[in-house]
């Protein structure tokens, strides 16, 4: 069973031994897309929901998500993050909201889980402080978008 990097020969799950990596600038980009209707996403934009800022409180989730995210995901090292960066692109004709985290690091291992946890939690925290108008919104596409630095190199989502 050698071959995943998370169990040992025996089976028994294990973290990532890192001591030997080096340390390098890591930074990974993720996004998600929440979509909702027309009423819910008009309340977001114009920042007339009951619970206030959404998209602030979405911003501020986010960040603490990815800070988090060895909390929430087995086997992730806690990192030193130098800087977490999440945007929001609104998008009126389908009432949907996209957001995008960019995380960086200068470490021995990259960031993905921390970028995809981020767009996660920022997206689970619109929809919680819009469920009272419309509990159909949809959480969808969450990837990663790009990674740079480590061993494995770069990559981009074409």
């Amino acid at each position: 069973m050698s071959e995943f990097t998370h169990f040992d020969d025996f089976g028994h799950a294990t973290m990532v031994d890192v001591s030997d990596k080096s340390v390098t600038r890591r930074v990974a980009t993720a996004s998600a897309t929440i979509t909702m209707s027309q009423e819910a996403y008009k309340k977001v934009i114009d920042k007339e929901m009951s619970k206030g800022d959404v998209l602030g409180t979405a911003q501020i989730a986010g960040i603490m998500g990815a800070k988090r995210t060895p909390d929430l995901i087995p086997m992730c090292h806690p990192l030193k993050i130098n800087g977490i960066n999440i945007k929001f692109q609104p998008d009126d004709a389908s009432s949907s909201i996209t957001m995008t985290a960019t995380v960086r690091i200068d470490g021995k291992t990259g960031v993905e889980m921390e970028a995809l946890t981020a767009v996660s939690v920022a997206a689970l925290t619109v929809y919680d402080m819009c469920k009272a108008v419309d509990k159909g919104m949809v959480i969808s596409d969450i990837k990663l978008l790009e990674k740079t630095g480590g061993k494995s190199g770069e990559y981009k989502r074409s």
